[in-house]
């Protein structure tokens, strides 16, 4: 039975449900570990105050039998990057590490660190874009033998959507493809997926049909409905909220320009913020984020190209 719930509850639903599914499932960081507490005595401990200390911690339980998920400040990254990134293929595939770090996103976090983590093989990298996404994602990462990065959206966690009360879970590598159309694709990451169909509900105002496709993950990445999609509709429009240099958008646009050349009816679009730090104005932070706006004129671009 599904019921609307946040974004955010739909995270700490996870999390409790996880941990009564599995006892070797464990919290360090974060606001959700005093409810936490509370129904799982010694399992859930509110530790935010050293992301570094926290990182090693989380992954030395992962060595150890345990399913901890670690929720980090902007911190912790030689601990991510060089030991748990890459813990697996040193110990020659026989060790597993199970561990789950959930950080935040956006431009009220000042940072979109989802491209760093893709870049690093060894890690798997989710971003959710919904509740329902959310809960299932976490509860596949909780699940998982591998090292997975987390990624919240700040401003997504007041969102609401419809989520099943009971558990499930959302396999890594298979994007969703939330809008169907067939004159050009839009792949968003994240929050940008709203921005996205709201682009679409205008586009098809004026009769043209978009295609969104969110990945869910970006490693693993579903390549073959990216790849699928633009064979069909021969236009590709990115929208990514991280900085436009070495980000999702440049990865997929490369990746369609490579194996998909010969589909292409038209140079494809990225929709990013312009390569600057984040604005501290909320007013100009408003102008730094990727809007619907934006999109739809990238997605008219590329549909009214014409060689």
């Amino acid at each position: 039975m599904a019921r609307t719930i946040s974004y955010g509850e739909a995270i700490a639903e996870a999390l409790a449900q996880e941990m009564a599914r599995d006892e070797s499932v464990i919290v360090v960081g974060g606001a959700d570990a005093p409810g936490l507490a509370r129904r799982f005595p010694g399992r859930a401990l509110d530790t935010r105050s050293c992301g570094a200390a926290l990182a090693g911690a989380a992954i030395g339980a992962a060595t150890r039998g345990q399913r901890p998920v670690a929720e980090l400040p902007s911190t912790g990254f030689d601990e991510i990057f060089g030991q748990a990134a890459e813990f697996r293929y040193t110990a020659g595939g026989r060790a597993r590490l199970p561990v789950v770090i959930r950080t935040t996103y956006g431009a009220a976090a000042q940072q979109c660190l989802y491209p760093v983590f893709t870049h690093l093989p060894g890690l798997k990298v989710v971003v959710p874009s919904s509740p329902f996404e959310a809960k299932g994602l976490l509860s596949q990462a909780i699940r998982d033998d591998d090292p997975v990065v987390f990624c919240e959206h700040q401003a997504l966690h007041d969102t609401v959507g419809e989520v099943p009360a009971e558990g499930y879970t959302i396999p890594f590598g298979e994007a969703n493809t939330v809008r169907a159309g067939g004159d050009v694709t839009i792949v968003a990451i994240g929050r940008m997926v709203a921005t996205a169909l709201a682009a679409a509900d205008e586009l098809a105002a004026s009769g043209t049909e978009a295609e969104v496709i969110d990945p869910r993950t970006t490693s693993p990445l579903d390549t073959g409905t990216i790849l699928t999609s633009v064979g069909r509709t021969g236009r590709l429009v990115v929208v990514d909220e991280a900085s436009p240099r070495c980000n999702l958008a440049t990865d997929i646009s490369a990746l369609v320009a490579k194996e998909a050349f010969g589909s292409l009816r038209a140079p494809i679009e990225m929709v990013t913020p312009p390569h600057t730090p984040v604005p501290f104005s909320d007013a100009l932070a408003d102008l730094y984020v990727p809007d619907a706006q934006k999109v739809l004129n990238a997605a008219k671009a590329v549909v009214g190209y014409r060689r």
